[in-house]
């Protein structure tokens, strides 16, 4: 059985959050196809994981014999998180866009499990090669060609950190222009949003099926 481990990072729940709708679109297009794998859910909106500290940051480059208390309970909740991505088969993240890049709560789920000499930093990471899907919706467009394309710190920080970090296999699904129906600055291009929506509906059902499939054959 497969094991898909999901996150979502949108302050908003529900049908109100552009990144959670096309998550749960996929979330639910993989368990139709392998009804008896296994989803673990993290919701970092609702349950944020705790922040980098001091304690946990220098735990990760000590022997653990010379940990204090407070280090090895820091670390010892970083290490749950690192195991929950490399015991998962494949990976769901939703990463809204918020003021040109992903949420704090996202970043502090990454800073936790980049450990260098174990997820990161060595010549076979252990997340490599593992595939993470990642919902990177925005209220604007940032595609190549488009005013705001130099703003775009999502896509190139999660390539930077998912793909040449920790050598996962990544794929973005974007749904754009998601400020659209609610700006009115914005309702000509509603139509364009709409194809957006759809094509990101479509890809995460098809991704979905398409991982559950190959990975609990």
């Amino acid at each position: 059985m497969a094991t898909l481990l999901h996150i979502d990072s949108s302050v908003f729940t529900g049908s109100a959050s552009a990144s959670r709708t096309v998550t749960d679109a996929f979330r639910k297009a993989w368990q139709e196809q392998h009804p008896e794998g296994t989803v673990v859910y993290r919701d970092l909106g609702a349950e944020p994981v705790p922040h980098i500290t001091a304690d946990s940051h220098t735990a990760g480059f000590a022997d653990p014999a010379t940990h204090t208390p407070e280090q090895s309970a820091a670390f010892a909740a970083r290490v749950r998180l690192i195991e929950e991505l490399e015991q998962a088969d494949a990976v769901l993240i939703g990463a809204p866009m918020y003021n040109f890049t992903i949420p704090s709560t996202l970043k502090a789920w990454l800073d936790n499990i980049i450990l260098i000499g174990r997820t990161a930093g060595t010549e076979s990471p252990s997340a490599q090669g593992k595939p993470v899907t990642v919902v990177a919706s925005r209220g604007g467009s940032y595609a190549p060609g488009t005013p705001r394309a130099g703003m775009e710190y999502v896509q190139n920080y999660l390539e930077a950190v998912l793909r040449d970090a920790l050598g996962m296999d990544l794929e973005f699904i974007v749904p754009e222009l998601t400020m659209a129906p609610v700006n009115p600055a914005m309702s000509e291009l509603v139509p364009l949003y709409e194809t957006s929506r759809a094509a990101a509906l479509e890809a995460a059902e098809t991704k979905g099926k398409e991982l559950a499939s190959r990975l609990a054959a």
